[in-house]
């Protein structure tokens, strides 16, 4: 009897340790279903050619940059925080992006506050210095979002990608270019031959940009106006003096003039349309100076920025 219950006992360790083995997982095991749970709470990114891992839902977006911030509002989605200027949300997105915490100013981000809203991603700005960009991806993966008007189809995408609203801002995309070609048709004819211009002040001075850049697409590509020579020479934002300007005198300028980038102890606005040389011009001795017909502040290079101003240029284009 002692042998039978010692081998009876014998038995059962032996299964039960036989059993152990069966359903401990492997090491190796724990580590692939740990990656497969990873991979499956994460989504790939792709924006101008580079790979961004984020979460496979984004909920907490910080719009750290005014391209962004007119890609929400085009989209209507509410980002949890963004930049202001002195505190405040630009009046022209306000009402759009009501709720949204303040992040510091466009070039000065509040790393701190960044911090706290725990963000999934951070929508920076192609124009952050580099200690910018190193500070903001240690919180949080951070896209840097072109100021290039011409990528603003891209931008737009990223946006609709992160928000699940993909397929609206193909729409926005695809609606846009049937008004320009639309309006391009309707002020051929006024347009015909004339030099126009997109000047803004800014620091009491005037400045133009490449053909590429601010609002200048909408002119030369969406209605197809001819580039001014002067135009096609300049690689960057460029001050060019009002002696210059009455040398090309153009047919047709769009002033664009923000109080908050010029000092506000002068009359920068007045002090430009007041002057002899300036009234001699053209465009100011027939009445086609155009003031702010689009929000001042307004990046350029965003479907939001797009889309009004080729709406003011046709209708002031058309008189």
């Amino acid at each position: 009897m002692k042998m039978n219950r010692f081998w009876i006992f014998g038995l059962a360790v032996f299964l039960v340790a036989c059993g152990g083995n069966e359903t401990t997982p492997k090491k190796e095991d724990n580590k692939a279903v740990e990656t497969e749970e990873t991979a499956s709470k994460e989504q790939t990114i792709t924006y101008l050619d580079k790979s961004y891992t984020l979460p496979s839902k984004v909920n907490n977006i910080i719009a750290a940059s005014l391209e962004s911030m007119e890609d929400a509002a085009m989209l209507n989605v509410k980002p949890l925080g963004a930049v202001t200027t002195a505190g405040k949300l630009p009046e022209y997105l306000a009402s759009d992006l009501e709720g949204a915490t303040s992040i510091g100013e466009k070039m000065q981000p509040n790393y701190e506050t960044i911090l706290k809203l725990k963000p999934d991603v951070i929508l920076g700005s192609s124009k952050y210095p580099d200690e910018v960009v190193e500070q903001l991806n240690k919180i949080g993966t951070m896209i840097p979002v072109s100021h290039i008007s011409t990528d603003w189809e891209d931008n737009l995408l990223l946006m609709g990608k992160l928000t699940g609203k993909e397929s609206e801002a193909e729409k926005i995309i695809s609606d846009y270019k049937t008004e320009a070609e639309a309006a391009k048709t309707k002020v051929a004819e006024k347009v015909k031959d004339k030099s126009v211009f997109v000047i803004r002040i800014r620091a009491n001075s005037m400045f133009v940009y490449p053909a590429s850049v601010y609002l200048n697409p909408v002119i030369y590509e969406d209605l197809g106006i001819k580039v001014p020579e002067l135009i096609t020479k300049t690689a960057a934002q460029e001050e060019i003096s009002i002696e210059t300007l009455a040398d090309v005198n153009p047919d047709i300028i769009f002033l664009q003039f923000e109080e908050s980038e010029n000092d506000k102890k002068t009359a920068a606005l007045d002090d430009v349309l007041k002057n002899p040389i300036f009234k001699s011009i053209n465009a100011a001795k027939n009445d086609k100076v155009f003031v702010n017909v689009v929000e001042p502040m307004a990046q350029g290079g965003t479907a939001w920025s797009k889309e009004k101003f080729l709406n003011a240029a046709v209708e002031n284009l058309s008189k």
